[in-house]
């Protein structure tokens, strides 16, 4: 019952079936015993069936050392150059990623994350092998041609392209995390301003034409009448001063 517990605990990125690993740790050096039941393949050996112990190398300069040893980890079979490869979304239990290969060799591992951890060990292959499978995987492999201990501690990392070029590693590409932007503040609601209804202005007095005659709206009918009045007058007075003549 134990067994299947752990079979279901630990998964393979690559989903390779046929691969039951079981793992143990440790803090510090991230000791992790794995157990499979097929040939895999790492970048310097081909591992049998059976049970392995992975552990990063006991330095405080550089944490991107793997070593597995046997399954007591008392024999070091080999020593493995890695970089850091990040995950968004760490897991309570250890994972293995495998590449995909040529059919009929056996599964590339490609990185191992300890529990809980967002980085985690991605493996960098020989020239010759990581050719091979950035080929099959129409990806870029970390590539190194350091072949020990001490070459390990200060070798450069490359990376070898589908069509077998090597180029600079792309370090973003493993280490860059995607970070959610920050929420923002919401904008304080700006009030539209009201259109108002402009008043129409008092139109301005008119002033009018003063008219240069004065409007013909009398009747000449008096005139007439007072200059015979006039007229009877001055005849009697002119009358009366010959009587008395």
């Amino acid at each position: 019952m134990m067994t299947s517990i752990r079979l279901i605990a630990l998964t393979s990125l690559a989903a390779v079936a046929s691969l039951a690993p079981m793992a143990k740790a440790d803090e510090w050096n991230k000791k992790t015993v794995l157990t499979v039941n097929e040939t895999i393949q790492l970048p310097t050996v081909v591992l049998q069936p059976g049970t392995y112990t992975f552990k990063l190398l006991d330095s405080q300069s550089d944490r991107h050392i793997v070593q597995v040893f046997d399954k007591d980890g008392m024999h070091l079979i080999t020593t493995i150059l890695a970089i850091p490869n990040y995950r968004l979304q760490p897991t309570g239990k250890s994972e293995f990623a495998f590449w995909e290969v040529p059919a009929g060799q056996p599964p590339a591992m490609r990185a191992w994350f300890y529990p809980g951890d967002n980085f985690g060990q991605e493996f960098a292959y020989p020239k010759n092998m990581s050719t091979q499978i950035a080929s099959s995987a129409k990806m870029t492999v970390p590539t190194t041609t350091a072949t020990t201990v001490e070459e390990y501690k200060s070798a450069p990392i490359s990376a070898t392209s589908e069509t077998g070029d090597t180029a600079t590693l792309d370090s973003n590409t493993y280490t860059r995390t995607e970070v959610a932007p920050e929420p923002q503040p919401a904008p304080a609601p700006v009030e539209t301003p009201r259109e108002v209804a402009a008043a129409a202005p008092a139109p301005e007095p008119v002033q009018a034409d003063t008219p240069a005659e004065l409007p013909h709206t009398a009747s000449s009918m008096p005139l007439i009448g007072l200059l015979g009045l006039v007229s009877m007058a001055g005849f009697f007075a002119l009358r009366a001063n010959r009587a008395r003549s």
